[in-house]
């Protein structure tokens, strides 16, 4: 293989990457060119901790970019179990570029026309993951599909998502966010030298990802750095305000031992280990205090965020990106699975959800709350719980976003519910998450996956080279279409309401979840 063509000079400098997957995902060396662990802002330590991203100084000679740069600082989670390929370490602000070689790919463009571009931005509830964990290599995709594709780590947790304004002028809003803007940035200014198109970029992500790109779809800072969207599974409501979220500061700096007239300084001098710990214990209580909310979030803060991002998009203020929004059939059986207190999924916790959406809308008629639980009749308290946490976090605010943009946008609505014999067996069915080896075409990636224990790997492997077709699809047309004789997936508009559900066979059904859809009503229900 060339060297050179190994070697790409980024506005911080040359970097040089490898020819091979790294992961085996199905491509040979040589297959895919990978640069892992390009930095794209300078490291967030010292004075820079809970500021908003700065410019990376520029480098000598040639950076290698082999090996992916460390995970934003979290702990490991019982719950939920995650390779991260990488270490932890404050200076986590990387990105990850997977291209086919000049000429190669299924997908190739003329010799003289570049990729489109897909960029990965990863779940995690705002506290965990990484953009190297290996359901995410980018490897299989960029080859089968001939696209350039990219992943990156941003802050999490405390680091992330803590709004600690009120606490002095030395402390930036939604960090997080402001690395993933920043991130598009570097994709923007960087991406023609990998062979990709900076004027064709699509954003996808899944879960507190896609819930961040709704959210970035309503940032003005945001314009223009991206041309597609695909959320998966966005839990579009957990943006949150001012008062709640400085309620979560003032218990972070308690829990840390840290005075509030004195945070400026002293948080800049906490090891970064006792701000991961003091992170998860709020982590922990927010959503066991507060069922149906995280502790960890965007926060609207009139600046960076000018409004609740479902606000946003009812009001007509979202920018006019095509999308592709959605969610799985049963969201909240993983987390019910892993005893997971991000979601409730008790019958009691659940009316405590309620009864705190409640008193958080005045005013919101009280018989909304009693016809919404009608809508779940005959099911055992245990299912129900399941069904209306679902639709609460995650199906509800993907058609609210959905009614609304595709009155401004074209949106083409989804709801994946293929799963293997093993996860029907096991209750968890097209559980949250489930598609995401789908779309990468990763399957296997955990250390002990039972996915396929009880059969289904072929099936499986349909529906994802047509998942990855019509998601390719859209990022290079801007249609998801997989011209392969797939089922044709009509727009979605708010009176005809088509939507793909995805399966061993895929169909198109109006309006699917109409009765549920009807008693939650149209009014955005999340917490202020």
């Amino acid at each position: 293989m060339s060297t050179d063509a190994l070697v790409v000079v980024t506005c911080s400098g040359r970097v040089r990457g490898d020819g091979t997957s790294g992961r085996g995902r199905g491509s040979a060396t040589g297959e895919v060119r990978v640069w892992r662990g390009i930095p794209y802002a300078a490291a967030p330590v010292g004075a820079l901790r809970f500021r908003a991203p700065q410019r990376r100084e520029p480098w000598d000679g040639i950076r290698e970019c082999v090996e992916f740069g460390p995970s934003a600082p979290q702990s490991a989670s019982p719950s939920v179990p995650a390779d991260l390929a990488s270490a932890a370490d404050e200076d986590c602000l990387s990105v990850n570029v997977w291209a086919p070689w000049p000429g190669r790919g299924d997908a190739r463009p003329p010799d003289d026309a570049s990729r489109p571009v897909m960029v990965w931005i990863h779940g995690g509830a705002y506290c965990l993951g990484s953009s190297a964990q290996p359901v995410y290599d980018g490897a299989r995709l960029a080859w089968t599909h001939g696209v350039v594709v990219v992943s990156f780590n941003y802050r999490l947790g405390a680091l992330g998502f803590t709004d600690l304004s009120s606490f002095g002028p030395d402390f930036d809003t939604n960090c997080g966010l402001r690395d993933q803007i920043a991130a598009l940035e570097w994709v923007r200014d960087n991406i023609a030298a990998f062979g990709g198109d900076p004027a064709s970029v699509t954003v996808f992500g899944e879960s507190s990802g896609a819930s961040a790109i709704t959210t970035l779809m309503t940032v003005p800072s945001a314009r223009g750095l991206f041309h597609r969207a695909i959320a998966q599974s966005p839990p579009a409501t957990s943006v949150y305000g001012a008062r709640r979220a400085g309620s979560v500061a003032r218990r972070f700096l308690d829990v840390l031992g840290v005075e509030p007239d004195r945070a400026d300084v002293l948080l800049r001098a906490v090891p970064v280990a006792d701000l991961v710990a003091a992170s998860d214990t709020v982590v922990d209580e927010v959503p066991t205090g507060t069922p149906g909310t995280l502790a960890m979030a965007p926060v609207v803060d009139h600046t960076l965020v000018p409004r609740y991002p479902v606000a946003a998009f009812q009001q007509g203020l979202s920018h006019p990106v095509p999308l592709v929004i959605g969610s799985n059939r049963d969201e909240s059986s993983i987390f019910k699975f892993m005893k997971s207190p991000l979601l409730p999924v008790t019958g009691e916790s659940v009316d405590a959800m309620l009864a705190a959406l409640a008193d958080d809308h005045p005013d919101l008629p009280r018989e909304r709350i009693v016809q919404i639980l009608a809508a779940y009749p005959g099911a055992p308290a245990a299912r129900r719980a399941l069904g209306v946490s679902r639709d609460a976090a995650f199906r509800m605010p993907a058609l609210w976003v959905a009614d609304a943009h595709s009155a401004r946008a074209p949106t083409w609505m989804y709801r994946f519910d293929h799963a293997t014999p093993m996860l029907r067996a096991a209750r968890i069915g097209a559980g949250h998450a489930t598609e995401v080896p789908y779309v990468f075409g990763n399957f296997g990636t955990l250390h002990v996956d039972p996915t396929f224990w009880l059969g289904g790997r072929r099936s499986a492997g349909e529906v994802s080279r047509r998942v990855g077709k019509r998601w390719t699809a859209f990022a290079r047309r801007g249609v998801p279409a997989s011209l392969d004789g797939s089922k044709h997936w009509a727009r979605y508009d708010s009176r005809e309401r088509a939507t793909l559900v995805i399966d061993t066979r895929d169909s198109i059904v109006r309006d699917p979840d109409r009765e549920l859809r009807v008693a939650w009503g149209d009014q955005a229900l999340g917490f202020q």
